[in-house]
């Protein structure tokens, strides 16, 4: 391997963990303001309601055995009693429609929507002040 390319492997290396390294950070932020919005919902409200994940194209629900708060107004987004983050976008199947699906939570981001259209790109704690503020 020349030089260059050495040298461009290693520069693409320390890249990555540097991104890395932020993504674990933002994420370890988000996840403390998700535990604190949990403490702070339970004490003054809203209660929490059963989440209920969608198919991809939304035609159909399902339950999900989760309690929470749903942090979009097209519910597709949750923060569940346990403080987790979940994206309630699932997988379409007619045994999920009787059993139901498990789901599996997400590394918490500091802005929801990011990369989506206009005006669906939220900061995690205005969703978050939000839920709280409709108590």
């Amino acid at each position: 391997m020349t030089e260059w390319r050495e040298q461009r492997a290693r520069a693409i290396d320390a890249h990555a963990a540097d991104l890395a390294r932020r993504t674990a950070a933002e994420s370890e932020r988000a996840a403390q303001m998700l535990r604190e919005f949990v403490a702070t919902a339970r004490q003054r409200g809203p209660a929490p309601v059963r989440l209920v994940a969608r198919s991809y194209d939304g035609r159909h629900r399902y339950r999900t055995g989760l309690r929470g708060w749903y942090l979009r107004p097209d519910e597709g987004i949750a923060v569940a009693e346990d403080a987790k983050f979940y994206v309630l976008a699932v997988r379409g199947s007619l045994r999920a429609l009787v059993t139901g699906v498990t789901l599996v939570p997400e590394a918490p981001r500091l802005v929801l929507g990011e990369g989506g259209r206009d005006g669906e790109r939220v900061t995690l704690r205005l969703a978050l002040d939000t839920v709280l503020g409709s108590a």
